[in-house]
Formats: structure tokens, sequence, C-alpha cells
């Protein structure tokens, strides 16, 4: 080796040390960085006879940065239900814009989002956290690159119609039949009913509509019943359209609830009726209901005791208008809105993007990661699926810098770098001592 190579060979090792630092102080630097993947340099020789010399004696060195993308952080628990981490393979779906654009989408392991003033969700890099929207039923769009940013002030209220009645009640053993009575007497007033109560329902707006049933007794274990609607009856088309339903039911010898509907050809312990809501006046399309009256041959429902005639309880199902409180996210990537009538819906679904080398990948500014030739195209999964690890809510990833390792490969590195420039300083010396031989 020439003493010029010798030159040279040291130059190298301060290029390469350098950047060793560069690495390591770059790791130190975002030890609190959410998400953030060390470095690591990579040492490897580089001969003389690479160069183009002859002298293959001569061997410098090179430094690489070699990513760890692939490594798992610590995850720690949070109070925001919008701090997001993943637990084994994967990357958020992120962008720098809200709408829809592969050129645009990177990919992140720093879930630190919290709504906007638009209400999207954004981490602290300023990446908007992109997702499938979700249909009436809950389903993700056939193509799985029909995403778009995740919103949680989109929705500002949620109603649920009514559609099942339960009721538990007692119709008294002792009463008198009426002499006489036809479908709709209790509605006109013909007929007085024994027992009647009126039950709330919610109709599909969210508003509260009351729905009275009349039982009246007709012979012995026999009763014959009316559903009538007792609200403003130009919503149900006039008053022609009342009742909403008649019919009748029987008892057993001991009680029990022989059958809700005498018509049926096998006993039933319910029955079905519809509310015809005049779409004109109502704004409300017709909305059918089952009322379960019991168990067939049971006494959970309506009984025939030798008791007063009670209601005894009586649920619907559906709720009033709700305003929106907050949303959720569960392991499998559902971002489920919560109102405050204790209703919910999926409104979306995050996806998890895989990579064959996710080491490859290239980093951007953001800590965030964008395709490159070395990673392989994304693979938009659903969380907990194939490759594809779980969400994990009110949790973040943090770094997966060891401070200890860092602090001693700035050690390590000081002292290969002032080694490097000790061989250019012996070197200069001995030029030094040709060239006095010259004189």
């Amino acid at each position: 080796m020439s003493l010029y190579g010798a030159l040279m060979t040291g130059v190298s090792g301060l290029s390469a040390n350098s950047k060793a630092l560069s690495i390591a102080s770059s790791n130190i630097a975002n030890v609190n960085t959410v998400g953030y993947k060390t470095g690591q340099a990579a040492f490897s020789t580089l001969l003389a006879a690479a160069a183009n010399s002859g002298d293959v004696s001569s061997s410098g060195v090179i430094a690489n940065q070699r990513q760890n993308v692939s490594m798992q952080g610590l995850l720690t628990s949070t109070s925001s239900p919008t701090d997001l981490a993943i637990s084994g393979n994967g990357f958020f779906v992120v962008s720098q814009q809200t709408t829809n654009s592969s050129q645009s989408l990177n990919y992140t392991r720093a879930g630190d989002f919290a709504p906007d003033a638009g209400g999207n969700l954004r981490n602290s890099a300023g990446y908007y956290l992109m997702g499938w929207p979700l249909d009436s039923s809950g389903n993700i769009p056939s193509d799985r690159n029909d995403l778009t940013a995740i919103n949680v002030n989109n929705l500002a209220g949620k109603a649920e119609a009514t559609t099942k009645i339960s009721i538990q009640a007692n119709l008294q053993a002792s009463t008198t039949p009426v002499a006489s009575y036809t479908p709709g007497d209790m509605t006109a007033g013909t007929v007085t009913p024994d027992f009647q109560r009126t039950i709330n329902v919610y109709d599909s707006q969210g508003g509260t509509q009351p729905v009275q049933l009349s039982f009246v007794k007709t012979s012995a274990n026999t009763w014959a019943y009316e559903a009538t609607y007792q609200g403003d009856v130009t919503k149900i088309g006039g008053a022609t359209n009342n009742p909403l339903a008649t019919g009748s039911m029987t008892f057993n010898a001991d009680g029990t609830l022989a059958t809700a509907d005498n018509s049926a050809v096998t006993p039933t312990g319910s029955i079905s009726l519809t509310i015809p809501w005049d779409p004109t006046t109502s704004g409300l399309n017709p909305q059918a209901l089952s009322v379960n009256m019991g168990t067939v041959n049971s006494s959970d429902g309506v009984t025939q005791f030798e008791g007063a005639s009670a209601l005894l309880s009586s649920s619907v199902d559906g709720a009033l208008f709700g305003s929106l409180t907050g949303v959720s996210i569960d392991t499998n990537g559902y971002v489920t809105a919560q109102f405050s009538n204790g209703l919910s819906q999926k409104v979306f679904k995050l996806p998890i993007a895989t990579f064959s080398n996710p080491d490859g990948l290239t980093a951007v500014s953001g800590n965030a990661y964008s395709v490159s030739s070395n990673s392989g195209a994304p693979i938009m999964s659903e969380a907990n699926t194939a490759a594809a690890g779980s969400i994990q809510s009110s949790a973040l990833e943090g770094s997966t810098v060891d401070l200890a390792t860092e602090f001693t490969n700035l050690i390590t590195t000081q002292r290969a770098y002032s080694a490097s420039a000790r061989i250019i300083t012996t070197a200069s010396e001995m030029l030094d001592q040709l060239l006095q031989m010259t004189h």
C-alpha cells in the first residue's frame, strides 16, 4: 500500500464513521418519537481493486444505513381512544391529503392520531389516517383500494325504529265475558275493554309514538285484542286505519298462554301489526312491529290467573334520536360511533398494510415510509388476518431506540474516527520525511 493509499484509507474511515455517528445521533434524538425504528450502521470493505486500482492491498471502508423497520416497539397505554398501535406486522395507511390517491399514500407505525378542526384523524406529523368506509350493513368496499380519511364528526346522530315489543301481563281469569263482540268494537267505543295499556314505540326518525293494546274477554279462556294508534291519526291516513290489528288469544286451563293468535295454524306466542304511516303527512314509511305475548304453554308473558289485570313489564327495541358522543376502535380495526341514546354504529374499518420486505421501505419525513422496489407492493389486509397484526386502541408504540446501545456506539465510533484521523497524520509525517530526503 502506498502512502497516498494509506491517506485515502484514512479518509474513507473518517467518512464511514461520520455516517455512523450521524445514524447514532438520529437514533438518540428520536428516543421519544412514537413508532420510531432505529437505524444501524453497516460497515463493509472497499478494496482498491474495486476502485480500478492495481493495488489490491489497499482496503478502505464504507458505511450504509440498515433500517430495522420490522422491529416491534413496546406498547404503552394512553387515555385517548384515537391513539393506536399495531401489535404484530403491518402499518397504518396514511396520506397528507384527505382524498384517496394511491400516489400520495404512505405507511407508518406512529399512531398518535387526534381529530383536526374538520374531524379527520391526523397524527402529530400531519398524516391523515385512511380507512374503508362501511355501508349500512357494515361491509367494506369490494375494491380494497377504496380508502378515505377517517372522520369522527360526519355523523350528527342516530335513531332506530322499533320492530319488537315484548309484554308481560296478567288478564283476570274471573272477568265476565261480553255478550257480543265484533273486531273493532273497542276502538269504536261500542265495547268497553276489560284491560288496556299504551306502549310508546320509536319511529325511524327517532320520535315517540303511542300504540294502545286493548283486551276484552269473549268466552272462557278466550280474549280479543285490538292495537290502535293513539297519536294524530292523519299521520296514518285517517281514523279508518285504526285499529292497526285485531285478533283473539286463548289460554290453557292452568292459566298459561295457549296461543296469541287463534287464526295461526301453529300455536304462536306473538302477533304482527303494521303502523301504516302516510309519507305525505308523517314523512315516514309503514312500520312493521312484532308483539311478543310470551312463550306458548308458559307463564313468561301474558297469563290468565285469578288476580287483577295488570301490565307487569314491557320492553321495546329501537331508540330515540341520539347525538354523537365519541368513537371507539377495536382490535379488528372497526371504528364505531357511540351515541347518547346508547346506540352504536360501525362507520369505518382500518386496513393494515403489509409488505414482503418491510425493511426495504423508503423512509420519508414524519416517521413514515413509502413503497420502494425493495419493499414490494403493499397488501391491504384486515387486522388479525393472514400476516397482519391486531390494532390496540388507547395505546402507542414506543421508539425502538436503546440508549445504552447508542451511547456505546458513540464511544466506539469516536474511537474509530480518532484512529482514522491518526492514520492520516502518520501518513502525512512519513510523506514529510520522504520529502526531506530529496533535499
